[in-house]
This record gives structure tokens, sequence and C-alpha cells, in this order.
């Protein structure tokens, strides 16, 4: 026997239908010899409903009230799912976060979990009953309620994992598993089998929407086996671990895209007066987050610094540039947007030299414009106008065959 931790998102548990299932779900995997612990979102919208509440009466709610609010969400889950359990005869408990012992530092909106006190969950485990866990929340030592942000049950569910030690966690979605691209827009997108941490948390940062990179974090570094999978379904998803069972033929695994994408430009008259880190300090300061990074220095000595964010950043950024143009001296900002990011993805791009080579080929052939490039060991991303993103992305998606296992 081991503990299982299944995860289900809004819409797995949008209706008292979808709620019935998700039940039966869990019985089946405690019926396998199991303990089960499962974490649990807001019902379908209902975050959004929220939101729109908090909205009509004021556009700038205090983020403490607003973490207050939000936490309600998945508090009527929980309750429901473990009426649920308890009418098919299973002992169910449901905890909040911080009945769960889900110790957050204090920042309303997008807290990071410090510490978990599980006691209360394995004492419930020990006595033969499922768990259910308010994903998406936790309580700060001052006794605060905090939220964790976008993709925050998901969090939630891989630091419980970890804690208990879990044989895996499930991530259970409205897709049967990780593809090579998504589907919705790439032809011959596949599922993939397994993926490893990196590779994952690679396509996670780059667009691919399945998984937040934070939990995928939390699952490397406790090396947690995580899967994903469809929800109230049998057939096997994808799993994620630190090494393939087997070797893979395939050098690039994935094509990951993302739109929204803004360049912005900084110009200095001269090279000595460029203060690169005064730049990417005070956007850090501002939580402004940057990605792909290009310096440049011309003939004429002039300096040019290139980075990229999501345009609804944007704003933000140029007020902070704005604010400290006297000190970091530049002369003039441009900015460019409507652009996207398209990447490949692929451990085994370290040890195959060429890789990067057929991707700008295979774009440049399709006269496909590249405006940035950026590089690690199993990833290469590319900046191109926005519509041309689905295009590049198939374009990839072929020139290294990601549609034949």
């Amino acid at each position: 026997m081991g503990v299982v931790l299944l995860k289900f998102g809004g819409t797995s548990v949008g209706n008292v239908d979808k709620i019935q299932k998700t039940a039966e779900q869990a019985i089946r995997e405690q019926e396998l010899g199991n303990q089960v612990v499962i974490v649990v979102s807001a019902m379908g919208k209902s975050t959004d409903k929220l939101l729109s509440l908090a909205g009509e009466i004021t556009k700038a709610p205090a983020k403490r009230e607003l973490d207050m609010l939000l936490a309600t969400g998945e508090q009527v889950t929980i309750s429901l799912l473990a009426m649920a359990l308890n009418k098919k005869g299973k002992e169910a408990v449901s905890f909040t976060g911080f009945q769960a012992g889900i110790e957050t530092e204090s920042v309303h909106g997008n807290a990071r979990i410090l510490d978990i006190d599980s006691e209360r969950i394995r004492d419930a485990l020990f006595a033969g009953k499922i768990v259910i866990v308010a994903g998406f929340q936790g309580i700060t030592r001052d006794g605060d309620i905090t939220t964790l942000g976008r993709g925050g049950s998901d969090t939630t569910a891989v630091a419980l994992a970890a804690e208990l030690a879990a044989l895996k966690c499930s991530i259970c979605t409205d897709v049967d598993g990780v593809y090579t691209s998504d589907p919705r827009y790439i032809k011959g997108a596949r599922k993939l089998d397994e993926l490893t941490y990196d590779e994952m948390l690679e396509m996670a940062h780059l667009g691919a929407g399945v998984l937040h990179p934070r939990s995928v974090e939390y699952a490397k570094n406790f090396k947690t086996p995580l899967e994903v999978k469809l929800s109230h379904g049998r057939e096997k998803g994808t799993m994620i671990k630190e090494e393939m069972s087997v070797e893979d033929t395939k050098v690039v695994r994935g094509v990951a895209f993302e739109d929204g994408i803004t360049r912005i430009t900084v110009h200095w008259s001269r090279k000595e007066d460029m203060r690169v880190s005064k730049v990417f300090t005070e956007l850090a300061k501002n939580a402004v987050d940057v990605d792909i990074i290009i310096q440049g220095i011309t003939g004429l000595g002039h300096g040019n610094l290139s980075f990229t964010l999501k345009t609804s950043a944007l704003l933000d950024a140029l007020a902070v540039l704005e604010d400290k143009k006297a000190e970091i001296g530049y002369e003039k900002i441009e900015s460019e947007q409507e652009l996207a990011k398209v990447s490949i993805v692929g451990s085994g791009m370290v040890s195959n030299p060429g890789v990067a080579a057929t991707m700008f080929e295979a774009l440049t052939d399709q006269q496909i414009p590249i405006k940035m490039i950026s590089t690690s060991e199993i990833k290469v991303s590319t900046v191109v106008p926005e519509r041309e993103m689905v295009k590049a992305a198939q374009v990839l998606h072929d020139t290294f065959e990601l549609e034949k296992a």
C-alpha cells in the first residue's frame, strides 16, 4: 500500500455529475489498495465569478481580501466531494489549505509554499479515510489566508505528494496526456508516453499549458513521479520522471509556442553608458519578468539591449524604465508587439549538434522571419511574427517528424 495523489481541475469538477465521477475514480484507486489524497480546484468558472463580484465592488481590491474571497471556491468543491464519497459508503474528510497544514510566505495572490505539517492528513489516511484537500491556497504564520497564483492547485498537489512520499501524483485534466505539440492547432500532434522533468519544465515555461512550471519544479526537486491523464478515464496518460525507461530515438520531443510577446529595445548613444544590470534590477523590483535577452554594440560605438516579455506586462515595463531613465542613462526605447515564441524541446539535443541549424533552415525555407534566438542544452527558442506562429510550429513539427512514434 502506498499514497496516490489525484488532482482535479475546475472543469473536471464543474458540476455534480463530474464530482460523482471524481468520487468513483477515487474509490477505484483505493480499492487497488492505495491510500488516496485528492486535491481539487474551484468548480468550473467559480473563480472568475468571484473575481467579477469583487470587480463590482472595486477595481482595485485589497490583495488580502481578494485571497480571502477566492479561497472559498475550493471550499465548496472539497465539501461536495466529501459528501459524494460518504454517500457511496466511503469515509472521507475535507481539509482547507490551513487544515491541511500548508504554510506559505506572506505574498497575497502568488504565494510560495514554505512548509507542510501533514499530521492531520496522515492520521486520516491511517484511519482509512480518503482525504480531500483544497488546492491553490495556504496560510501564513500570522494566520492570513493566501493563494498560490496561476497553476496553484497543481503546485498544492505535487507539494503534498512530495511531503507524503506518494507513489505518484496524477494531474487529472481535460486532455489525456502531454502531446508533441498542441493538437488543437498542429496536425499530427501525438501523445507522449514519457517525458523527463527537464523536458516538461521547458515545455511548461515555453507555453505548453498542461502543467504549471512551479509544479514541475517541485516534482523534479523531490523526484516525485508525475502523471498527466484524462479525468475520469482509465487509460494511461503521460508519465514525467527523472529518466526515460528506454532510450528514445528522437532528438526533438516537442514543439511549444506562445503568443502575446513583445520585444523591447533600449538604446544608448555610447556603449560606455550602458547600465544593463540596472535595467533588469529595476524590472525585477517591480515583478516584471523578462525572457530572451540580446545585447549588442554597433561599429559606431552605440549600445543596445533587447529583451522579450509578455505583452500584458509592457505598460508596467515602460513605466519602470521611464521612471528610472536618468539612472539607466539610455537615449531611447523602442517596442515591437504582435510577436510569438516558438520552441523545440528535447533532452537528446545535448549530444546532437546541428539541430538549431536544421530548425533555422526550415523556418527560412518557409520565409518565416526569425527576430530573436535563445538556446539552452535542451531547447531552442525563436521569436517570430505572431501571424506566423502556428505555421512555424507546424513546419518544425513536420521537419523533426514528431508525428512518428
